[in-house]
């Protein structure tokens, strides 16, 4: 049994670390970890952890848009595209990477942990 939990939190950890690589859809690959200051589940990040993950996905200029709009990990969960290419008076070249490649796979992992 204690191997069973040994494999589980090894993939668990491997699901939560930082992967920096560019990918050729322009993301980044970033994905929460506990060691990078955010919770695990997007659900429970506040405005500043929000922000934070779009400045680390390399949408610096972006990130002050989720700041101004008051977007939390809970309202991040629930954007539609529209939201993101409407809502927040974006570009619409970064609005359409940020949903697509960001809180899209977001909400989506979210969904996919929490019906377990």
């Amino acid at each position: 049994m204690k191997k069973v939990a040994e494999l589980k939190e090894t993939s668990t950890l491997s699901m939560l670390s930082v992967d920096m690589e560019n990918k050729e859809n322009g993301s980044l690959g970033v994905k929460n970890s506990v060691e990078n200051g955010r919770p695990p589940d997007p659900a429970d990040w506040a405005v500043t952890d929000v922000v934070n993950y779009f400045r680390t996905a390399g949408f610096e200029e972006q990130a002050n848009a989720f700041q101004e709009q008051e977007i939390d990990g809970k309202s991040l969960l629930l954007m539609t595209r529209n939201d993101v290419l409407t809502g927040l008076a974006l570009k619409l070249g970064p609005a359409l990477k940020i949903y697509e490649y960001h809180i899209k796979p977001l909400q989506t992992q979210h969904l996919k942990n929490n019906s377990l």
